[in-house]
């Protein structure tokens, strides 16, 4: 059974840093495109960040700069380091599994970022 768990979530100024964890279990995280995806309220899931099983990453506009996303093979976890964040941040983070045609989905970890 695959599960993902996402951890590493809360409440944090703005400009502050969050890491985001994906703990996998089920699949291994090296074998997938290990995507992390964010849905803010009243918004539309979007991709953040992704990391291709060759190590390759992918960037979206809001995440450039400022979010790093790994992977630790051993520990079959996936992170997403988040640096610089502002309010537009704030949003459910969602991590995401993908070996076509399968994909799976955490529950999501609640990022607010706020003064």
């Amino acid at each position: 059974q695959v599960q993902l768990v996402e951890s590493g979530g809360g409440l944090v100024q703005p400009g502050g840093s969050l890491r985001l964890s994906c703990a996998a279990s089920g699949l291994s995280v090296s074998i997938y495109v290990m995507g992390w995806y964010r849905q803010a309220l009243g918004k539309q899931r979007e991709m953040v960040a992704a990391i291709t099983s060759g190590g390759r990453t992918i960037y979206k506009d809001p995440a450039k700069g400022r979010f790093t996303i790994s992977r630790d093979d051993a520990k079959n976890t996936v992170y997403l380091q988040m640096n610089s964040l502002k309010p537009e941040d704030t949003a459910v983070y969602y991590c995401n599994a993908l070996y076509e045609p399968n994909s799976y989905w955490g529950q999501g970890t609640q990022v607010i970022v706020s003064s």
